[in-house]
């Protein structure tokens, strides 16, 4: 399968997530919502949007470090000659691992992702429990914290003059999490929880 084909199985899932996330997805799924009642509510909807973004990060990023493998075996994968080079990013040997522990970026998005999809699962499984305010915020924290990991590889992407398509989509999973956390600690710290 075409790599860049292939990478519409994240792109596409992480982006209709975004926009059930989003204040004006309800106006997406009104057709739905005697199907899947839950998305009749804008907590169920936002939940269910953060849900499937947060996996298509896992996805992505498990993706990721499946390329890194290939490529660390003498592989390649999707090799372009254009700026588009997943493979020229992944990699590149100086910039593919985290500078403190030498982890690949991908395993340590896979993890995160999973962090992230066990906090909102969770969450979503029992809204009322007193535990949900906490694992919010931290699903908030986490993603925030992943601005800085973003604009660090967003600077190495810079200095490669090269972009990575699969990673970009696992920036923009973290991206659109972040603003799904947000928007559900915001509305669980209102006293319309229940009723939103």
């Amino acid at each position: 399968m075409d790599s860049n084909l292939q990478l519409m199985l994240y792109l596409i899932p992480t982006l209709l997530g975004f926009l059930l996330i989003l204040p004006f997805g309800r106006s997406l799924v009104t057709p739905l919502t005697e199907k899947y009642p839950s998305l009749a509510s804008e907590r169920g909807r936002v939940f269910s949007g953060l849900l499937l973004t947060c996996l298509a990060g896992v996805a992505v990023s498990f993706q990721t470090l499946w390329i890194s493998s290939k490529i660390s075996e003498g592989g390649n994968f999707c090799a372009s000659n254009s700026i588009l080079s997943c493979d020229d990013v992944i990699g590149n040997p100086e910039y593919n691992t985290d500078p403190i522990f030498g982890i690949p970026w991908g395993g340590i998005g896979a993890f995160v992702f999973c962090v992230l999809l066990y906090l909102v699962y969770s969450s979503s499984k029992e809204p009322n429990a007193d535990w949900v305010s906490s694992y919010l915020k931290y699903g908030t924290y986490i993603t925030f914290a992943g601005f800085f990991v973003i604009g660090m590889l967003v600077y190495y992407e810079i200095q490669m003059e090269k972009i990575c398509q699969y990673c970009t989509t696992a920036h923009f999973a973290n991206i659109a999490a972040f603003i799904g956390f947000y928007r559900l600690m915001r509305m669980n710290e209102s006293k319309d929880w229940n009723t939103i």
